[in-house]
Order: C-alpha cells, then sequence, then structure tokens
C-alpha cells in the first residue's frame, strides 16, 4: 500500500515540528499542545471545539503560536511530572540547563475547593535549574483560526488581547515589549530563579489577575495533587502500567467536564497523509469512540467518568423517535448539539502545507449501525461493574433495541466513515447483534422487562446472516461486506465481542488471512482503498486501534508469543511521551488527529488482556 508521493521539502519543513513532538495538557474543558521546542502551536478556548487561539501547528504564517525556549542553542527534552499531566520541557545549553513546566489548573472539580470557579488559565512556569540560561518568549494569539483580527492594550502590567470573540490576559513576572498584536520579551535566569507567564480567559466575571511566584507554585502543586488522586483509583497493576496510566490520564485530557463528553481528539486536520486530503475534524463525541472508552476507564476502576458519560446521554442526547430517522446521531457537540456543519478554512494551508483544514463534521449525517453495539455494550458493562441503570434509561435501551430489531438489514457507512456510498458491512451486523446480546443479558441479568422473543429472534437471524453472507468460502475468511473479498481489519472485533470462539477454525483461518494481507509489522491497514474504494484520494498510514485489536486477537487465540512481541513492537511507535496519533505512516511517523483516544483505549484494553493470559 504505497503512499502518495510527498516532497522531501515538505515533510522536513522546519516551520513544523512533527506531529509527535508534541505533548498535550489540559484542564478538562480545553487542552494545549506544547512542541519539544517549548511553543505552544495549538489552543482552543473557551472549549475544545472553539476557534483556535494558537494554530501554528496548522499554518506556520497565520495561525498564531506562544514560544518560549531559550535563546541560544540548546538540546530539548520532555517528560509529563510523574504521574500527572503537568508537562515539562528542558533546555541543556551550554551555560545551563533550564525548564518550562506548563500545566492548566483544574477549576472544574469545585468539591475539593481547589482553585477559583470562573477562571481558566494557562500557567508556563520557567525554571533555571542549573547555571544561567537565557529565555525568549513571543505571545502571538491569533484568534477564530487565525481569521478574527484583534488588539493589544496594556492595563497596569498586563496585557490585554482583545478581539469581537473573545478577550485574553497574559501577566508575566518579566516586563513584556509590545506592538499592536504580540508581547514578547529576552530574559536571563540564574540557577534558582524563575520567571512565570500565565494567560487568562476573560469574561464578566473574570478580570485580569497576575500570577505570581508564589501563587504559580501553589497552583502547581494542586495541580500534581488532582492528577495523582485522580489517578490513585486505577486498579491496573500489570507489566504496562506506565504506558496504561498514560493512556488513562490521556483519555481523561480528552474529557469535558461541564458535560461528562469525551472527544475523539483534540485537534482538527492533522493530516492522514502528508499532501493528502483525509483531513478531519475530530473534537466532537463519537457515541462509538465514547462508549469504548467508558469501558476502557471502567477496566481501570475510574467509575466516575463512566457515570458521567452516561449523564451526557441522558441528559444531553434526546433520541429522535418516529419521523424514520435512526434514533441516535454517529456524533454530537460537547454540549450534546446536533449541528455540526464541516465548512472549509481556505486561508490556513494545513500542516506541512496538507489542505483543506475542515471544522465541522459532515459525517454527524452519516448512518452507522455499529455505533448501537459500542454504546449499549457499554450500558451493560456500566451496569454490571459500576452501578444499576435507572429505569429511565433501561428504557431507552429498549427504545434503541427495538429499532435496531426493525431496521438492523440496510446498507450503512460502516465504521470507517466511508464516504464512498453504503454497502453491507459485516461490522456493522456484528455490532447490531452485539446490541441485542448484550441487551437480552441485562434483561435477564435485573430481570427487567423486555420483548425477549423478539429480541432473541433479530439476534440468532443477524449470527446466521453473518455466518452465510460474511464469510468467503474463496478468500477462507470473514470478509468486509456481503458478497465480496476484501479484507478489514474491524473483523478482528468478531472474538473480542464474543460474537466467535477465539479458537474457531473459521476465525483462525480469517485472523491468519488478515495477518497475510493487513498487518505489516505488528502495523494493522483498515482495509485496502484501492480494492475498497472509500471515495477519497490517496492511502492512509496503519489504524493504531486495529494494531492493538491485532494484539488482542492474538491473545484471546492463544498465541501470547506473537501477542506479546506485537503489542511490545507497538509500544515503540508512540511518541517520546506515550502518546499516539490515530495512524502510524511508512516510516513510523505519528498521523493524523493527536492524540487519539480510540488508540489509547485500546492500548488500556490489550494490555489488561494480555497481562491477564501471561499470568
Amino acid at each position: 500500500m504505497a503512499e502518495t508521493p510527498f516532497s522531501e521539502d515538505a515533510r522536513h519543513s522546519p516551520r513544523y515540528l512533527p506531529i509527535a513532538e508534541h505533548g498535550l495538557i489540559g484542564d478538562l474543558r480545553s487542552v494545549a499542545l506544547v512542541g519539544t521546542n517549548g511553543t505552544i502551536d495549538w489552543y482552543c478556548c473557551p472549549s475544545f471545539d472553539a476557534p483556535s487561539v494558537f494554530a501554528a501547528i496548522l499554518d506556520a504564517e497565520r495561525g498564531g503560536s506562544f514560544e518560549l525556549a531559550a535563546s541560544v542553542p540548546a538540546r530539548t527534552k520532555q517528560f509529563y511530572f510523574p504521574d500527572t499531566n503537568v508537562l515539562i520541557t528542558r533546555f541543556f545549553t551550554e551555560d545551563g540547563v533550564g525548564e518550562v513546566q506548563d500545566f492548566m489548573p483544574v477549576t472544574c472539580d469545585s468539591a475539593d475547593g481547589t482553585g477559583e470557579a470562573g477562571r481558566h488559565r494557562l500557567i508556563r512556569r520557567v525554571v533555571c535549574v542549573r547555571g544561567t540560561v537565557p529565555f525568549r518568549v513571543l505571545v502571538a494569539p491569533r484568534f477564530g483560526y487565525g481569521a478574527v483580527p484583534h488588539t493589544l492594550r496594556t492595563v497596569a502590567g498586563t496585557v490585554v488581547f482583545e478581539s469581537a470573540e473573545r478577550s485574553l490576559a497574559l501577566t508575566s513576572t518579566v516586563v513584556l515589549e509590545c506592538d499592536a498584536r504580540d508581547a514578547r520579551a529576552d530574559f536571563k535566569l540564574a540557577e534558582g530563579e524563575t520567571a512565570v507567564f500565565a494567560l487568562d480567559q476573560l469574561g464578566a466575571a473574570v478580570a485580569p489577575r497576575g500570577c505570581a511566584h508564589a501563587e504559580a507554585e501553589h497552583e502547581f502543586n494542586v495541580t500534581v495533587a488532582y492528577w495523582r488522586r485522580w489517578l490513585h483509583q486505577s486498579r491496573y497493576r500489570g507489566r504496562w502500567r506506565e504506558m496504561v496510566h498514560r493512556s488513562a490520564l490521556t483519555l481523561k485530557l480528552l474529557t469535558y467536564a461541564p458535560t461528562g463528553a469525551i472527544v475523539a481528539a483534540p485537534t482538527t486536520s492533522l493530516p492522514e497523509q502528508l499532501g493528502g486530503e483525509r483531513n478531519w475534524d475530530y473534537r466532537y463525541v463519537w457515541v462509538r469512540d465514547a462508549a469504548f472508552a467508558v469501558y476502557a476507564l471502567l477496566r481501570l476502576g475510574f467509575t466516575g467518568e463512566a457515570a458521567a458519560f452516561m449523564r451526557f446521554l441522558t441528559t444531553h442526547i434526546t433520541p429522535c423517535d418516529g419521523d424514520g430517522r435512526a434514533p441516535l446521531q454517529i456524533m454530537y457537540g460537547i454540549d450534546g448539539r446536533t449541528e455540526l456543519p464541516e465548512f472549509v478554512l481556505p486561508h490556513l494551508e494545513g500542516h506541512l502545507g496538507s489542505a483543506p483544514v475542515r471544522i465541522g463534521n459532515a459525517a454527524a449525517g452519516q448512518l452507522q449501525l455499529d455505533i448501537y453495539g459500542a454504546l449499549i455494550d457499554s450500558i451493560y458493562l456500566y451496569d454490571k461493574w459500576a452501578q444499576p441503570i435507572s429505569s429511565g434509561q433501561w428504557d431507552d435501551v429498549c427504545h434503541l433495541v427495538d429499532w435496531v430489531c426493525a431496521h438492523w438489514d440496510q446498507p450503512d457507512e460502516g465504521v470507517w466513515e466511508t464516504r464512498g456510498g453504503r454497502k453491507n458491512f459485516l461490522y456493522s451486523r456484528l455490532m447490531c447483534w452485539v446490541a441485542i446480546e448484550r441487551a437480552i443479558r441485562l434483561a435477564n441479568r435485573r430481570g427487567l422487562p423486555a420483548e425477549l422473543p423478539r429480541w432473541r429472534q433479530a439476534r440468532d437471524t443477524i449470527y446466521r446472516r453473518i455466518m452465510d453472507r460474511g464469510w468467503s468460502v474463496r478468500r477462507g475468511a470473514f470478509v468486509q461486506s456481503e458478497g465480496g473479498d476484501v479484507l478489514d481489519a474491524s473483523l478482528l472485533m468478531m472474538p473480542l465481542a464474543k460474537f466467535v470462539a477465539p479458537t474457531d477454525p473459521k476465525w483462525l483461518s480469517t485472523l491468519d488471512a488478515l495477518t497475510e494481507d493487513l498487518v505489516s509489522d505488528s502495523l494493522v491497514y483498515r482495509y485496502d482503498p484501492q480494492a475498497s474504494p472509500d471515495g477519497l484520494r490517496g492511502d492512509e498510514g496503519t489504524f493504531s486501534i486495529c494494531s492493538f485489536w491485532y494484539v488482542e486477537a492474538l491473545v484471546r487465540a492463544g498465541r501470547l508469543d506473537e501477542a506479546r512481541l506485537a503489542f511490545e513492537k507497538m509500544l515503540t511507535y508512540a511518541n517520546h511521551l506515550g502518546l499516539y496519533a490515530e495512524e502510524i505512516g511508512r516510516t513510523g511517523e505519528q498521523q493524523g488527529n493527536f492524540p487519539q483516544a480510540f488508540t489509547h483505549l485500546s492500548l488500556i484494553s490489550a494490555a489488561f488482556n494480555l497481562d491477564r493470559a501471561l499470568g
């Protein structure tokens, strides 16, 4: 599966850091990407899906950034303060060592009494730990994805950036120089000295306020304590604790605390292929992705996040009823909104010139039947591992299952959101089976009222349909869609969903065929777009969730040595902080939106099940 050629000049442009050369910080409302060069080149506020303030990762000239780095040649290293989402970027110069500590205090959890309600800020604390280090800072916001002009004024030492849509206040413990739009400074720190920069979102109830050295120290300690207190809930004690816990901390960063929503990724339009058009906005709640994330967090003992997502479903999602449409969309806004119009921002050149840059997502209008299985499976596990669902929630489940029983037998766009027309995808049938089967289990275990004879008949009909029409005699394997011969990595979910025994001869034959066709050194392609056109130009990298599904399928088939080797290889493709984008390119580079919930939740599941099998 060759990638479309792309110029080497574009691949290695000094204007852009590779996607993998970033860490993530956040406050459960929004996030910022911090490059290994000390630059924040992605930040939206006040929420994940708000217009960007810094977006240099999508356009180095027009996007805006917050640069903070040593002003002399330096080697850099980046790591997380242990067991937290506080990021530290270190600069090693000829005369000393300095570091930038980046974090966003979590103020939305008022139960612990920390933080100031309504104030959401990004703090960058600079510390010289050895010798002396000169630093340079440049704060250049560009509001509204770089399209909305702003003015700058100073008030009592505070720099206020004002635009028609938002205002930010920058306070600093060093003197800043300003022009009409930007603020900058050059300063030198000796060993033990610090400087603090704080960027506050202003509003009717939030006025500019400085962040002195003592306050920055306090906020640092409170933020560290918050993340460690949260992570302490984890029950995972297995072999890959560091990677699993980093994945859990990343999933937590992708939750929107005010509603309990979980976004698929915090970025938009990071390319799945350099120079290609597969650039999408992932800052929304995919029912499928969020449901799988709930499963992964429940596995580790984080029931609070699962309960919050259940509240999001109950409070913010109103199933359609009686108008001929599917009861659920495949995705929603973080506030539950249903309209997510997709359009292009032509003034942005895209990461490494990979246009178009899109915001919104037209896939919200697609039919994807698999979401019902993912959602009801997570509800079943929440009821089993966390707390019993309410009678009202059971009524909603029954409504969804009744709809699936009546509508499973139709083509859809499928799990991969293809734009090449609807097909009778096997994975969609599989997850419709899961939806009904898990609801039957839940009804039987709890003694809940349900049309069990009808549900059982539909479940069994789907099973027979998959076995009869989803199996290719010529390929000796289950296939992507009925009547075809193309393989698809989503088939790896068949034993994981308990549809087929993991040692069933038909499944083992399918696993071998998938290994031969779609696996490259532990990395798994979703499908071959040449053999199965998806309506888009170009190719893509391997899909990391599929690579972890592959590990889990090997585990369940009893091929533990292969599974462990594949898992360990996958860990080598993580970035320096243990983070993954959606895909991995031909030479091991991260591709697509970053970091990706899908990848991290599947890592957790694979590690958990591999640990259990190894004993």
